[in-house]
């Protein structure tokens, strides 16, 4: 998948491919609520269409973001997991989260409020790092 950047800035590039309304989000649900398959995906509470997470699951592919493999017991679905580059997304989407919280409550009341989210406020940093361990822990367990 090629990718027309705007400019040579870096934060604007990012944008470019992380800016788009799903990328972040599928990034997210992988990395905090662990989905792994693409009918996980399509029946989360975000509700991606099935064409639209097609396309954003290949382009994060593309650049390195995920990989795709074949689930052990079932050769016919496939797993979806954060690479490396994919998993140093971790402070972005935590980030998001606490300003999410600082910024946008008033305006969404219905927000989630979370021992989570308490503890990536309180210590993000090990909020940031909690969360890449798990991740790597459940993924060497699939």
């Amino acid at each position: 998948m090629s990718q027309e950047f705007r400019c040579d800035c870096p934060v604007t590039s990012a944008i470019d491919i992380l800016g788009d309304k799903w990328m972040l989000i599928i990034i997210k649900q992988m990395l905090i609520e662990e989905m792994q398959t693409f009918k996980e995906f399509t029946e989360s509470d975000e509700a991606v269409s099935t064409s639209i997470l097609t396309l954003k699951l290949k382009c994060l592919e593309s650049y390195g973001l995920l990989e795709r493999k074949n689930h052990p017991s079932n050769k016919k679905t496939k797993l979806y997991h954060l690479t490396d580059k994919g998993l140093s997304l971790a402070p972005v989407v935590v980030d998001l989260a606490i300003w999410s919280d600082q910024n946008l409550r008033e305006f969404n009341p219905i927000m989630r409020q979370t021992d989570e989210l308490e503890f990536m406020k309180s210590n993000r940093e090990d909020a940031i790092e909690a969360l890449k361990k798990n991740y790597k822990e459940k993924l060497s367990t699939t």
